[in-house]
């Protein structure tokens, strides 16, 4: 499954790595991309071991804001 965010907060290119980082620790995400530029974050996870609940968990515990765009 494959979900857009909207991320809201984001300073730097930095900022990207970090919510990369913090996304790729998760269970069964199968890839990860941040763009400051764009303020998204486009995450291809396994539903059976995480949900997109969980990303959006991660991303705000790193202090940002993030908002489900789009899903498929």
């Amino acid at each position: 499954m494959t979900y857009t965010l909207r991320i809201d907060g984001m300073h730097c290119g930095s900022c990207a790595l970090l919510i990369d980082d913090a996304v790729e620790d998760l269970p069964g995400v199968r890839s990860t991309q941040t763009t400051m530029k764009k303020g998204r974050n486009t995450v291809e996870l396994d539903p059976a071991l995480t949900g997109v609940e969980d990303v959006i968990g991660a991303i705000e515990e790193l202090g940002y804001r993030a908002t489900l765009l789009d899903e498929g």
